[in-house]
């Protein structure tokens, strides 16, 4: 079944299949229905992360080093936690200034710098070739490999062939009109290319599952699940090795610095900036992400270990390469049609990678690093063509053919003599010199072009110094003297131990070199260095990007001439006439004309072309041919001066709006405690009529009732009569009783009772309520002791109040003691500063839930439902305000069944006095 032709002839159909939806999703984004407006569309194109690298790579990493291929997935899983506040940036600044690659976005930072720009992209193409070279290397060696089926034999080295002979130089070609076809069709102002997302996110999936269907076979159709195959690889050293965290699996260092470069090439890598910002249609997308995109990567390495364990214990020899297990296992099974699909799945991831790679970097490389150079030859006389459409595609085109065939190039003369793995991460870490100009120029105000390029090229050099070259030194193309002792035999400058740097893996001693000299250049630099206007303005608007609208800013501060004709041109040479007419109608309608002709070419519409062209050649480029089309007019020093008057006139403004909104929110808070708190003491008075109604109504009910029997019955009993009078005498004095009560809670609360506060011996006040209740204490049969300590200081205060209040504990005291076995004490002693009473008694006990209740007014305790206590309610609370009146404290302490204690502290005459002064 897998003879030549039907390989290839999958490989088209499937090919053709990717046009298709690209063309399908081009037209209907032309028709204004766009397919990729989906957040789960958007997250599975984010997925063209996991290339052939992935897709074999990883495995070729597991064989040899267990859980060490971890960290490349664990850095993207943390960096997307952050994408809600640094991805969400990087968009809205990207769409406001129209930027169309991470080069325009450094160098539109960076004042617009096209130095900038194209260092940016040279670096770019650079650390990019190797990961091209590397799916070339896939897709050619798993061809090779499958069209020799059954047989599974090493592919030839690509030395030993001429080129005209070679299947990846084909495969280069085909990829690259493929790449054409997809991205270059036409031009667009904004470089969103919504067929091929559709077609990127179509291809996510089909590498998924395919990845998957060949894990599934062999972890249950090999072997008995997860467990069996990791016993069976328990069971051989070498194996059980792999298993293990350290050794093989790396060290800290190691795990660290993959995670760091992960993390950074998630964000810098041209492609995921491509995707993840270019294309994206809708920020919103982004909180999708975020969860979905970890899931993916966790989906597509959950087989990883169990394929490379199969891989190893199948074939023990060491005779198959490890980067190919997903694709050899099946082919060693005889499962040709899985075989065939696992192929198929290691196609889409590198096709993925290399069409957006390539239309990415195909973009920098025309807009700046071409045009500004073709823009500066006045001989050539571009800004007389009326149309560039044609050359700006020419020169994208020309572009992706170059980077496939040096990606080629790159693959025979260094390809063959490292793994997958090992050249994707002299990628990574070429990529992470992006890092300190992209996101200091984000965060920090003072980071300046001087400080961007300094830190760029200093971490460029010492990249290629210690990754780049060693690669060609191992592939012959150095001299092996120039890693064992160093260039001219200097042991210091040895590019794998710079500076007697040892025990470091080769990417880790990389990665900490050149991003110290990175970071320390770019730091240095830009304290050294002052920015110019420019750089000043661009600096505000991306630093500030989520505190101030990014639309339309930075026009207020140019100032020159121009006309509406001469604009229309200038977009019309580098749009098409079509779509620049587009745009200035739309412009147009946006300002409520109904015509071009009636538009003025003021400094507003000047930025709009601006931002237009941005999206077509770039900003720096942008720059210079807006600059060659209109007549700029320098501010003068008084129009400066009252730019910065009016900008400090609308900030001052701004401040006391904001002192007026916080103040008014502070009268809004004031107004909304007032309100509860009239609202709670409302409730608190209908409580208070509605109790005080009860009990009063209680006693005269009874009062009435027993009237009208006497006035009803005249000759009732004697012995009758007089209990009911009794009932009457005493029903009357309780009613007396809780009227007293309540003028008297009335009072204190009110602060208008009397108080006739002299200097008196407290002991003398509890044991006079100890004799007026002794009487009370002998009819309930309860005991009474008191411990009254003698020679205790005078306080000021009522005595008749004090009075009230320990008559209200006795009483209590007595109610609520064990009927029994009744037994109270009394104990009056110093406490610090105040003098304490405590009357304890040996009753029921007050649980915790009622020991603050008990305080309120008309709160009793006990079942109201059997039997309502003894009290009107509120002898507990006005002996509180008593208390409290005096500075002191009552509380009760009690567990149920265990008696209750009441207590109260009297501060001390000088104490209090102290106090109040």
């Amino acid at each position: 079944m897998l003879q030549g032709s039907v390989i290839i002839i999958a490989s088209f159909a499937y090919l053709g299949i990717l046009f298709a939806i690209a063309y399908y999703g081009d037209k209907r984004a032309d028709a204004g229905r766009s397919i990729i407006a989906n957040p789960y569309i958007y997250a599975l194109s984010l997925a063209v992360y996991a290339t052939s690298w992935t897709f074999y790579g990883s495995v070729g990493r597991a064989a040899s080093t267990g859980i060490g291929f971890l960290p490349i997935y664990l850095g993207p899983t943390l960096m997307a936690a952050l994408w809600w506040f640094v991805m969400l940036k990087i968009i809205r600044i990207s769409k406001a200034n129209r930027i169309t690659s991470i080069a325009d976005f450094i160098s539109s930072r960076y004042g617009k710098s096209q130095v900038l720009g194209g260092l940016v992209t040279v670096i770019a193409v650079i650390v990019i070739i190797p990961y091209i070279s590397l799916q070339l290397k896939a897709v050619s060696n798993t061809f090779s490999l499958l069209l020799h089926y059954p047989e599974i034999s090493a592919p030839a080295a690509r030395t030993a062939q001429p080129v005209l002979s070679d299947s990846a130089f084909y495969i280069a070609l085909l990829l690259a009109a493929f790449t054409i076809l997809f991205g270059t069709r036409h031009l667009d102002a904004s470089e969103r290319h919504e067929g091929m997302v559709a077609a990127i996110a179509f291809e996510s999936l089909v590498k998924l599952l395919a990845f998957v269907a060949v894990g599934l076979f062999v972890t249950f159709g090999l072997y008995d699940g997860f467990a069996d195959i990791f016993d069976r690889a328990a069971e051989l050293p070498k194996l059980k090795a792999l298993l293990t965290v350290g050794g093989a699996a790396g060290t800290f260092d190691t795990w660290a610095s993959l995670t760091v470069l992960s993390m950074l090439s998630i964000m810098l890598l041209p492609r995921q900036f491509q995707i993840s910002v270019v294309e994206n249609v809708n920020e919103k997308h982004v909180s999708k992400a975020i969860w979905l995109f970890p899931l993916y990567l966790f989906a597509i390495n959950i087989f990883v270990l169990p394929i490379a364990f199969g891989g190893l214990l199948r074939f023990p020899d060491a005779a198959v390469d490890a980067d190919t297990f997903v694709l050899t296992i099946p082919m060693a099974e005889k499962q040709e049609a899985l075989a065939l699909f696992a192929f198929i799945g290691g196609l889409s991831a590198a096709t993925g990678m290399v069409i957006v790679e390539t239309i990415a970097l195909s973009t920098m490389v025309c807009n700046d690093l071409v045009m500004p150079v073709l823009l500066r030859m006045r001989f050539l006389r571009l800004t007389e063509r009326p149309d560039l459409t044609g050359l700006l595609l020419g020169i994208r085109r020309g572009t992706i053919v170059a980077v496939l065939l040096l990606g080629y190039l790159y693959f025979r003369i260094a390809g063959e003599a490292y793994a997958l793995v090992s050249i994707g991460l002299i990628s990574f870490a070429g990529v992470a010199q992006f890092a300190p100009a992209f996101f200091g120029g984000m965060y920090w105000k003072g980071g300046t072009r001087a400080g961007a390029l300094a830190g760029l090229t200093a971490g460029f050099l010492v990249w290629a110094y210690t990754l780049l070259l060693p690669s060609f030194a191992r592939s012959g193309w150095l001299p092996l003297s120039f890693l064992e002792t160093g260039p001219f035999g200097i042991e210091l400058l040895k590019p794998l131990e710079l500076f007697g740097l040892k025990g470091l893996d080769q990417n880790t001693h990389s990665l900490f070199w050149s991003m110290l000299a990175n970071i320390g250049c770019y730091v240095g630099f830009s304290l050294a260095t002052r920015p110019n206007v420019v750089e000043h303005s661009q600096a505000t608007l991306f630093v500030d990007a989520f505190k101030k609208p990014l639309d339309g800013t930075g026009s207020r501060f140019w100032r020159g001439s121009a006309t509406i004709h001469d604009l229309r041109s200038l977009l019309s040479r580098f749009l098409g006439a079509a779509r620049a007419e587009e745009a200035l109608r739309a412009y147009a309608r946006l300002r409520g004309l109904n015509d071009i002709e009636d538009l003025q070419a003021d400094a507003d519409l000047v930025h709009y072309a601006e931002t237009l062209l941005a999206g077509a050649i770039g900003a720096a480029s942008a720059r210079v041919m807006i600059a060659s089309t209109v007549q700029e007019e320098p501010l003068t020093m008084d129009e400066v001066l009252n730019i910065l008057d009016e900008a400090s006139q609308i900030i001052a403004y701004s401040r006391q709006l904001e002192s007026k909104s916080r103040e008014l929110e502070k009268a809004t808070s004031e107004l909304k405690a007032a309100n509860e708190r009239l609202q709670e003491l409302d409730r608190l008075k209908d409580d208070f009529i509605s109790t005080v109604t009860h009990e009063l109504r209680t006693p005269l009910t009874s009062i009435r009732a027993l009237t009208e029997i006497l006035h009803d019955n005249p000759d009732l009993d004697t012995a009758e009569r007089t209990r009911f009078l009794g009932i009457i005498i005493k029903e009357s004095e309780r009613l007396t009783r809780l009227i007293n009560q309540v003028l008297d809670l009335a009072k204190l609360e009110s602060g208008n009772a009397d108080w006739h506060n002299t200097e008196l011996d407290l002991r003398e006040v509890v044991e006079e309520a100890v004799a007026s209740t002794a009487q009370l204490f002998k009819e309930k049969r309860v005991a009474l002791e008191t411990r009254l300590e003698g020679d205790l200081p005078r306080i000021t205060a009522d005595r008749d109040r004090l009075m009230q209040v320990m008559l209200n504990l006795l009483s209590n005291a007595v109610k609520f003691c064990d009927p029994e076995r009744g037994r109270v004490t009394v104990t009056l002693r110093r406490d610090g500063h105040a003098l304490r009473v405590d009357v304890s008694d040996n009753g029921i006990g007050i649980s915790p839930e009622h020991q603050r209740v008990i305080f309120e007014k008309f709160r009793q305790v006990g079942d109201t439902m059997k039997a309502r206590p003894p009290g009107t309610g509120l002898g507990l609370p006005i002996s509180r305000q008593i208390i409290e009146h005096f500075g002191g404290r009552l509380w009760v302490e009690s567990a149920p069944g265990r008696g209750a204690t009441f207590s109260f502290t009297i501060p001390l005459a000088l104490e209090r006095f102290a106090t109040a002064t």
